[in-house]
């Protein structure tokens, strides 16, 4: 029976975006990455203008990823098996998704990447020019670290499952390291941006979860920062 009620008509949109986070993976991960990114973007200043481009970015990736939840929805309602036809649809709509999100990587890279190429300069700052070897120090600690929690948790092995990621830690450590050896914030955040890549393939693959991923990319970052600024005291 269909509700003439404005209040109404509000909570069915809000019941289908909490159906969407609780039951597709990819839009748990959208909002967690559109939160850091916003969380960024008040930490680094950014201006009106920009944080305005940046919300229509992030909108249009929820709003496409709503839509291909609906259409994935309305075509397994409207067939009985495979058809063709209805795996065009999933792909279109899949497609636009990937758009929005190549649109939304792009608009980051444009308004973020040289705000954090200052912001990692002025990190190393803190951080002097240290020895190579400190970095292969850091990656021997944060596989011992990973080690240890698994060990704890009693949760999948050092290559597969469990919390943290161990292929996370040691990429973020690796990025983090090279970062601080070099004094070069260009050097630290491509290195970070193939630790994210790392992530993603772990998640997607569903042998992490988001929470273990980050877990372990923290962990990493934690453990070589300190690792340098006790052999820099």
């Amino acid at each position: 029976m269909k509700s003439k009620s404005l209040f109404w008509s509000f909570n069915y949109a809000i019941q289908g975006i909490v159906y969407t986070i609780r039951t597709q993976r990819n839009m748990r991960l959208h909002v967690l990455l559109a939160s850091v990114v916003l969380a960024f973007g008040l930490l680094l200043n950014v201006d009106r203008m920009e944080m305005v481009i940046v919300v229509f970015a992030i909108g249009f990736v929820l709003v496409t990823e709503l839509a291909n939840t609906a259409l994935e929805a309305a075509v397994d309602v409207a067939t009985d098996g495979f058809d063709p036809t209805a795996k065009i649809a999933k792909d279109v709509a899949a497609g636009a998704v990937l758009v929005a999100a190549i649109n939304a990587v792009a608009v980051g890279y444009l308004i973020f990447f040289d705000k954090f190429v200052v912001l990692a300069n002025d990190g190393f700052e803190l951080v002097q020019q240290s020895d190579t070897h400190l970095t292969v120090i850091s990656l021997a600690l944060t596989a011992l670290a990973v080690l240890v929690v698994k060990a704890i948790n009693r949760e999948g092995t050092f290559l597969r499952g469990g919390w943290p990621s161990g292929h996370v830690g040691l990429a973020v450590a690796a990025a983090t390291g090279i970062g601080y050896a070099t004094e070069s914030g260009t050097a630290a955040i491509l290195g970070l941006f193939i630790a994210l890549l790392v992530a993603q393939s772990r998640i997607e693959s569903e042998v992490h979860t988001i929470p273990q991923a980050v877990f372990g990319g923290v962990l990493g970052f934690l453990i070589t920062t300190m690792v340098f600024q006790v052999f820099f005291i």
